[in-house]
């Protein structure tokens, strides 16, 4: 349900909206959306309901320590200032649900498909993992030895990064080199432009060369922090980024343990932006 509200979204994202229009007719794109929102509601109130009703009849201790347990506690919270409303509940699990399955489920497959292509990288790789942790599944101890990995990490980010920009608003009359910029406009960081400049990365810029990550991020960018934001920037950047960036580490060395990954004759590559980016006839 979160996957079709975000197509809607994505197709609707730079749509002009008329005042008061929708109070007289709604398009289709917002009547369904508005039936996803109460359907994608009612199942976390299910879930939650699910948890409070297992406290209650001494099932359980309590509503559990783990997040959405946290959040049904400030949700009971006796404090009404610190008191959590549902619809904030609601809103922060589908956030999880949402930004915690698909941004890294679209990472992992732009990975696949650069190292379907680029075999040499494939068997380095997983030749890493193999060193690294035998035929065991992952353990966190070691996630931080897989050099290699996270060259390849960053280098897809680099080339199908999550978003295509970073939305941010001008909360004052600020000055930027010769351009002045007043207060309340929005503005969009074209990410997928400053990752692709060959003035900032070389004439290679569409090349998947990992080794551009070989001593770190820094000495890829040059110390130009604005370079290379696949998290954001700036004291907003993405909260869950070493959460994202560890999953993915672990998804991805299960996969190379068990599976050598070729790409399909059939496959046409097409990256859309819908919220995130994404292969629009899949990999």
């Amino acid at each position: 349900m979160l996957n079709k509200l975000s197509i809607i979204m994505g197709r609707n994202l730079f749509n002009t909206k008329i005042p008061l229009i929708s109070k007289l007719w709604k398009p289709a794109d917002l009547l369904e959306s508005e039936e996803l929102a109460k359907e994608i509601k009612d199942c976390v109130i299910k879930i939650v309901r699910k948890r409070e009703n297992k406290a209650v009849n001494g099932e359980a201790d309590s509503f559990d320590n783990n997040f959405l347990g946290l959040l049904i506690n400030a949700y009971h919270d006796s404090d009404e200032n610190n008191r959590l409303s549902l619809e904030d509940l609601v809103d922060e699990c589908k956030t999880f649900y949402w930004t915690g399955h698909d941004t890294v489920n679209a990472l992992l497959a732009w990975v696949l498909l650069l190292l379907a292509i680029h075999g040499d990288w494939q068997e380095k790789v997983r030749r890493e993992v193999i060193d690294i942790f035998g035929n065991q599944n992952p353990h966190p101890e070691s996630i931080a030895k897989l050099k290699t990995m996270t060259m390849i990490i960053y280098e897809t980010l680099r080339l199908y990064g999550a978003t295509n920009g970073l939305p941010r608003k001008v909360a004052r009359e600020v000055q930027v080199g010769k351009l002045v910029m007043p207060a309340n406009i929005d503005l969009l960081i074209a990410r997928a432009a400053l990752h692709h400049d060959p003035q900032l990365w070389g004439d290679d810029v569409h090349l998947f060369k990992p080794e551009r990550f070989a001593e770190g991020i820094a000495e890829a960018t040059n110390y130009n922090a604005a370079a290379f934001f696949p998290f954001g920037l700036g004291p907003r950047f993405c909260v869950g980024m070493t959460f994202a960036t560890i999953e993915t580490k672990i998804a991805l060395s299960m996969i190379l343990l068990r599976y050598t990954i070729t790409l399909s004759p059939a496959y046409v590559h097409s990256p859309i932006p819908i919220l995130t980016l994404h292969p629009e006839h899949g990999i």
